[in-house]
């Protein structure tokens, strides 16, 4: 039927007609799925968080697996409701000796709060932890150093929940706790020391950079950016966006290529720390335009200043107190809070969860009103 020529030739070169198939069958299913995708939608459900004004790109889109998955922590949390006084008992103060803080509880909420705590916080090694393997009777002693860092992390939550309620509870009753930060360990995690130069094959600037480190989030950016700006409160901020201005590095107010530096390095570990883009707080086409950020913004601005002074105010002042183990391995200082002490990658601690709806001891420095929780 084929000519003689088309034979021999058949014969002697023969072709393989199966890989040209295989890949136009492949090329063919990818066109299919990608319209299918265009008409009908991609299958994996997303919910875009609008984050700014409509048109200008400030939306955040977000799968709902990720988004609807609980943080682990979470079920491990242990809460327990408030013991309403009848009236007339007495209060711990009376009782126990040497109660510097918690005093104005009654019996039974001073050791429900007491049992949480350990749960929190010492799970494993339980009252001994901060007390010792001593009788009762001892318990008022302060031989470790634990109860003393304790009794100031108690202050130092009541103080967060009083004073820096714009942050805490920017979206509803949120507050801490000692879990918000422990999550059922001894020291919290992503905690933070001092590093000082990182890179010792280099002179100056670059001594604080390109070397892999947590507080850079692995990158080549600077790692003293928290040191800087979550500790010594320098001014955030980069260099001067127009070109050929008559200002000089060392003018005061003057941010330099080097700030520019730093500033990406602390917004960059904010990202990290929260699991969000930079458009969560900032308008991509301006991040410059303090007029054209969103809301996030200014709770992320408070946040700032409550770990500044969360730092300064109850976390420096204890270095004396840790055992040399404690304390950093270069510089021997205390150990530091930043942003993902307690979000470790949510915009929320927990997830929102409300860590003081049981615990209106730790909401206040003030006596705990219980009808009030009761309610809850």
């Amino acid at each position: 039927m084929l000519p003689k020529w088309f034979n021999e030739w058949n014969t002697n070169k023969p072709v393989d007609i199966y890989g040209p198939a295989v890949l136009v069958g492949v090329l063919g299913t990818a066109v299919i799925v990608a319209a299918w995708l265009v008409v009908i939608g991609q299958p994996f459900a997303t919910t875009s968080m609008q984050t700014g004004p409509r048109g200008t790109g400030m939306s955040v889109p977000e799968f709902d697996s990720d988004r609807l998955t609980p943080d682990p922590s979470i079920a491990e949390y242990y809460t327990e409701a408030v013991y309403v006084p009848e009236g007339g008992e007495p209060l711990a103060r009376d009782i126990y000796d040497n109660v510097q803080v918690l005093g104005d509880l009654t019996e039974d909420n001073f050791n429900r709060v007491m049992n949480a705590i350990t749960n929190w916080v010492a799970p494993e090694q339980g009252c001994a932890y901060c007390h010792g393997d001593v009788d009762l009777e001892e318990y008022g002693n302060d031989d470790l150093y634990t109860k003393v860092i304790a009794r100031n992390m108690i202050q130092m939550t009541q103080a967060i929940n009083e004073g820096w309620d714009g942050h805490v509870n920017a979206n509803g009753e949120v507050g801490v706790n000692c879990y918000t930060c422990h999550r059922g360990q001894n020291v919290p995690s992503d905690i933070w020391f001092r590093l000082g130069a990182v890179n010792e094959a280099a002179e100056g600037w670059a001594a604080v950079q390109n070397r892999v480190t947590v507080q850079s989030q692995f990158t080549s950016l600077p790692s003293n950016a928290l040191e800087a700006y979550l500790l010594n409160y320098e001014r955030i901020g980069v260099h001067n966006l127009e070109s050929h201005v008559a200002e000089y590095p060392d003018e005061p107010g003057v941010a330099t290529w080097q700030d520019t530096e730093r500033t990406f390095s602390l917004m960059n570990y904010v990202s990290n720390s929260l699991g969000v883009n930079c458009n969560f707080c900032h308008n991509s086409r301006a991040f410059y335009d303090f007029e054209q950020v969103t809301p996030q913004w200014a709770t992320e601005q408070l946040g700032i200043g409550m770990v500044q002074d969360i730092n300064n105010t109850w976390l420096v002042p204890l270095e004396g107190e840790y055992p040399p183990e404690r304390l950093g391995p270069v510089f021997a200082d205390a150990p530091k809070a930043a942003c993902k002490t307690c979000h470790k990658g949510y915009q929320q601690p927990l997830q929102g969860t409300n860590m003081i709806a049981d615990w209106p001891e730790l909401a206040s420095s003030e006596p705990p009103v219980y009808e009030a929780a009761a309610d809850q």
